[in-house]
Parts: structure tokens; C-alpha cells; sequence
């Protein structure tokens, strides 16, 4: 697998802790980890980070992710993508395995500079 992600410090650590159960072999580290980002880190640095180690942001942040990375891109920046879900409408259980089908099926670079809501139907409509 060659997908990395990297969990949104807000979300519950058991969404890191779940994908590594389900799919030990999957790089999965949450913002605060050893060898991440620190807690409370501005989210532009976020994608600035993500870029630099190739991992895709996995959070649920609707409201102003959108503008940071519109605002990253405008700057010359890329990222391997963001995937953003509303948690009132999907279960742990439900981005978990929607975070696993991707890994194992998705194409180098195919969400590449793109903000993907959750789940990837969604996108479909």
C-alpha cells in the first residue's frame, strides 16, 4: 500500500487505532504523534507537512479546510489529498472501512491536490 494518512488531531485517536487493527500494514499517524505535527498546529502548516511527507489529511473539517487548500494550491503547493467526512452522518465503522477500500484500491496521485468528501459515493452524484 502506498497511500499514508495522517488523522486530524479532533478526531477520536480510535480512528487511527481501528485502521491499524484492520490493516496493520497501512502507515496511519494521528497530528500529535511522535514524529508528526504538534497539537493546535495552524492548518496551513498541516498541508505544508502533509505535502512534504506524502500523506493524505483524513478530518472533518467542512468549514475552512476548503480555503486552506485552495490557498496552498494558489501557492505553488501540491498535496496527496484531503478526505473530509461529517461525523454525525458516518460511523466510525463507516469511514474506517470506506479509509481501507480507498487504500487498496486507489491509483497512485488519483486524489492529488483534491479535497474528497466521505464517502467516496458521495462524489459520484
Amino acid at each position: 500500500m502506498s497511500i499514508s494518512y495522517l488523522i486530524d488531531e479532533n478526531l477520536s485517536p480510535l480512528y487511527r487505532e481501528q485502521l491499524i487493527y484492520h490493516k496493520p500494514e497501512l502507515t496511519v499517524w494521528r497530528i500529535g504523534d511522535p514524529g508528526t505535527l504538534s497539537r493546535s498546529t495552524l492548518d496551513p502548516e498541516i498541508l505544508i507537512w502533509c505535502e512534504e511527507h506524502n500523506f493524505i489529511l483524513v478530518t472533518d473539517n467542512r468549514r475552512s479546510m476548503p480555503h486552506h487548500l485552495g490557498e496552498h494550491l494558489r501557492a505553488g503547493h501540491h498535496i496527496s489529498g484531503i478526505f473530509v467526512f461529517n461525523k454525525t452522518k458516518m460511523s466510525i465503522g463507516q469511514v474506517i472501512e470506506e479509509l481501507i477500500l480507498i487504500a487498496e484500491t486507489a491509483l497512485p496521485d488519483e486524489f492529488k491536490d483534491k479535497l474528497i468528501h466521505l464517502p467516496i459515493s458521495y462524489n459520484l452524484k
